[in-house]
């Protein structure tokens, strides 16, 4: 099951109260709207929305009757404002972004999000999106790779590792994480396996970066939830790496500074080191909010 973030803090934050109505704009396993409905009770709403259709149905399967005050809708968060519209949401009192990805997509999802098991190479949030990990590996340009490695992993090696994955890819395709794994590997200076796992770690991030174009449906996403939020409504964000962040930082930033918002904390939010001990998955986890004027 998926370990809510932050979450004593997210609600703090987000200060849910009888009545009011919310949006968990990355549903994942509802670990987060479980604790708002817990606080918004008895008649207000929770919109559910995720990208992923085969998570949400999982959901359903192992929850069976849902609260008739959470709607849960297949939708990338980018239409968020499409979504409020379709569900007739008039007042919206506080939307929530957990930008990570659930421990079901990593441990169950099968989708290759992860270079520690052997899966074919797709990394699609949703499955109907038509680029998958495997067309980006096998058909972009060296240079196109380089760039995105560069840019959405910060891997210093990005140019020799592209340039492995192009001269590999002419004698076999690359089809599974194993295999990309092992490309990258031959690419990296001798040393630990643990610094070579960084590098695993920040291409595959770059690659589901760019296959589910991550950062601008975050931007999107971020300026309508704003816009459909009520005046005195609260947008909380949770990051796990630097880009997610600075994008987070720069949008509540502009909005606090223009008098359209007010920062609720002037750093962003860690969590202790009692709950990295219950879920190391949370050590790299950063929470921001605001509160719209």
């Amino acid at each position: 099951m998926h370990v809510p973030v932050l979450l004593d803090e997210v609600i703090a934050a987000l200060d849910p109260r009888p009545g009011e109505n919310f949006i968990d704009a990355t549903f994942g396993w509802g670990g987060h709207s479980r604790a708002i409905l817990e606080k918004n009770a008895p008649d207000g709403l929770v919109l559910g929305l995720d990208r992923d259709k085969e998570s949400l149905d999982d959901f359903k399967t192992e929850n069976g009757t849902i609260d008739g005050r959470l709607i849960l809708e297949n939708a990338n968060f980018s239409d968020i404002r499409q979504a409020v519209a379709r569900h007739n949401l008039e007042k919206i009192d506080g939307v929530l972004f957990d930008l990570g990805m659930s421990s079901w997509h990593v441990d169950e999802s099968g989708k290759g999000f992860s270079f520690s098991r052997d899966e074919p190479l797709d990394m699609r949030f949703g499955s109907s999106d038509e680029l998958t990990a495997a067309e980006i590996i096998n058909g972009w340009s060296a240079g196109e790779l380089e760039k995105i490695f560069k840019e959405y992993g910060q891997e210093k090696f990005s140019k020799r590792i592209a340039k492995n994955i192009e001269k590999s890819r002419r004698q076999k395709k690359i089809e599974t994480t194993r295999q990309l794994a092992e490309t990258i590997g031959k690419a990296l200076p001798a040393g630990p396996e643990n610094l070579k796992e960084r590098s695993y770690s920040r291409i595959f991030q770059a690659l589901r970066i760019a296959v589910n174009d991550e950062l601008e449906n975050i931007g999107k996403g971020l300026e309508e939830a704003f816009d459909i939020l009520a005046p005195g409504g609260r947008l909380a964000a949770i990051s796990f790496h630097s880009l997610e962040d600075r994008l987070v930082k720069t949008k509540f930033r502009e909005w606090a500074v223009s008098g359209r918002a007010k920062l609720l904390f002037k750093k962003p939010v860690a969590p202790g080191e009692n709950e990295v001990g219950r879920n190391p998955r949370a050590k790299s986890a950063r929470l921001r909010a605001i509160v719209k004027s």
